[in-house]
């Protein structure tokens, strides 16, 4: 079972949730913070790669996105980062991230909403490095935590709050390209 709390947008105050899925994690300020915004400037994109640690990141092509990714999902590490959910896995299985999407710092996943089936989702950690086709998108309450268990396939489950609407989940799952 999880044990998180999740950092809602919402347009006029930005409230944290608590709900039964709370995001805590080690806040380690010893990291490098990186500073860049999501925008759909393919310029402001190219600037920002080399920026991009090869160590661990996302990159979506289709809306020009490519970030870091930090441990943890606490609000300090997704103002800066693309947050990892410590109970997911960094390989194989279901690899679960959320990062704001709007009124924050770094709205990495203000485009996601754009995702469409057969979109690609590129994810490095370390030396593992997988290619992901989304095949779902849904709106999901904040207190179902289905998409985040595990998976015998390789996933990588997307999460974000969904404007206006801070008792709902915007959700985007992506399964391992099949190379054959």
């Amino acid at each position: 079972m999880f044990n998180t709390s999740f950092i809602a947008d919402n347009s006029l105050n930005n409230q944290i949730l608590e709900s039964n899925f709370q995001f805590y994690s080690n806040n380690n300020t010893d990291d490098k913070n990186l500073n860049i915004n999501n925008t759909n400037s393919v310029e402001n994109v190219n600037n920002i790669n080399e920026n991009i640690s090869d160590f661990w990141y996302l990159e979506i092509p289709s809306i020009n996105l490519k970030a870091n990714i930090k441990e943890g999902t606490t609000k300090e590490i997704m103002d800066d980062y693309i947050g990892h959910f410590e109970e997911t896995s960094k390989s194989l299985g279901n690899v679960g991230l959320a990062a704001h999407n709007r009124g924050y710092k770094n709205n990495y996943f203000a485009d996601i909403k754009k995702l469409k089936q057969g979109d690609k989702i590129i994810y490095k950690y370390k030396e593992f490095s997988k290619v992901y086709i989304v095949e779902k998108h849904e709106i999901i309450k904040d207190t179902d935590w289905n998409m985040l268990g595990n998976t015998e396939e390789n996933t990588i489950t997307l999460i974000t709050c969904v404007e206006n609407e801070p008792e709902y989940r915007r959700c985007v799952q992506g399964v391992e390209e099949n190379i054959n």
